[in-house]
């Protein structure tokens, strides 16, 4: 095991190359929202298939725009005009309806003016001809890749598989997750919280944290710290994917984490890494049934556990869920007040972006969960950054997160 501490994408690398993605399955549309393709997704349709009109208006024959023309149908949407137009004909057609057979382009309705069953221009012939039609195969043509493998379901990515023509979805499992908060500390009635106890807030908050993303997931806990009670939360999380622990990871006296999976029978991989909050973090996995767990251990403190919670857990649930790209994006904005020099160590200042620039909050201490509950980004200081002026540029990860929106 490396005892590290390790840097932040040491870290992130050895944790996501224990990340199999899980086997896959098929799921309706609705169903696969969230969910990232297990496999690339190929049109099975031609969009459209074929030509239609894009306005309301009037269809013509190429190179016939002087008009007046005469009235001879109607397309609609889903009622396509039957027959097909020579020089000096027309047919009336609506957004989304069929070119009748024979028609090159659209006049516009407001562009012309209609008598009886003649209509004459009034306005302006499309320019080129063919500009207010949809081409046969603008989208896409059938066979085409219109989504790669590891591609999120959102809504749009959703109405496009529809439009190729699928019914259903490659997608993988849904992860099995067991989290486990652990400390003879925490209270689980915060209404009931005796003097020198502390609300469990941790395995609420990475549940949450984790059900983001199409998984599985169950809470075990507050969890005594005591060898044979979080073996126990351990057993009973025999069917998991992946296991996340909260506190007990460090080398205190009642820090029996790693004990507790020794005596389980999991391998240690890694322990700690070069950030603030959130150094004492555990990586171990297990084999078992020919399958592989992978074991998660997040600090205790709240602050700590929610950073690392966005910098590990949601990259590892995204990497077994088949995302293509599990890692967190940066972006590079503009400080919008001074911040001081950085420490030793790598750290993630909580900070408000407003889409222009970021401003961290006054209150950086890993116990105050206030400016947490406040921040939408963490701003990303590497050890020994000098300290920072307003306007320099800086990176960021974005949070689900902030009572701002």
């Amino acid at each position: 095991m490396t005892t590290g501490p390790l840097t932040l994408e040491e870290a992130q690398a050895r944790l996501l190359a224990f990340a199999e993605p899980l086997p896959i399955e098929h799921v309706d549309v609705e169903n696969a929202i969230g969910r990232y393709l297990a496999e690339p997704l190929r049109a099975r349709r031609t969009n459209p298939a074929v030509d239609l009109s894009a306005m309301d208006g009037y269809a013509m024959v190429s190179g016939d725009v002087a008009g007046p023309w005469q009235i001879i149908g109607e397309s609609a949407a889903g009622h396509p005009f039957t027959g097909s137009i020579t020089a000096g004909q027309t047919v009336r057609i609506s957004t989304g309806a069929i070119l009748p057979e024979g028609a090159a382009g659209i006049i516009l309705q407001e562009d012309v003016m209609r008598t009886g069953d003649r209509v004459a221009l009034s306005g302006d012939a499309p320019q080129p001809e063919d500009k207010h039609v949809r081409r046969r195969g603008m989208d896409f043509a059938a066979s085409t890749e219109i989504l790669p493998v590891g591609a999120r379901i959102g809504s749009a990515q959703a109405a496009l598989a529809l439009a190729g023509g699928h019914r259903h979805l490659p997608v993988r499992r849904m992860a099995r997750v067991t989290i486990i908060d652990s400390g003879d500390e925490l209270s689980a009635d915060p209404e009931n919280c005796a003097p020198g106890h502390i609300p469990a807030t941790n395995g609420v908050m990475l549940t949450a944290m984790a059900r983001t993303l199409p998984v599985d997931a169950r809470r075990i806990g507050p969890v005594k710290d005591t060898l044979a009670s979080i073996t126990q939360a351990l057993e009973a999380s025999g069917d998991a994917d992946l296991i996340v622990t909260s506190g007990g990871a460090s080398v205190g006296d009642h820090d029996l984490i790693r004990p507790a999976l020794e005596r389980w029978g999991a391998r240690m991989d890694f322990w700690r890494v070069a950030i603030k909050p959130g150094k004492p973090i555990l990586v171990a996995t297990r084999e078992v049934a020919g399958r592989r767990q992978i074991i998660l251990g997040l600090p205790g403190n709240p602050v700590s556990s929610y950073v690392t919670g966005h910098l590990f857990l949601l990259p590892l649930l995204r990497a077994l869920s088949g995302a293509a790209q599990p890692l967190p994006l940066r972006i590079v904005t503009r400080l919008g007040a001074p911040i001081r020099a950085a420490g030793k160590r790598r750290e993630f200042l909580r900070g408000s972006w407003n889409g222009r620039e970021v401003i961290a909050h006054p209150l950086q201490d890993s116990g105050a969960l206030s400016p947490l509950a406040y921040c939408n980004a963490l701003i990303d200081r590497h050890a020994h950054a000098t300290a920072a002026e307003i306007g320099t540029e800086v990176e960021i990860f974005l949070l689900e997160n902030g009572c701002g929106g």
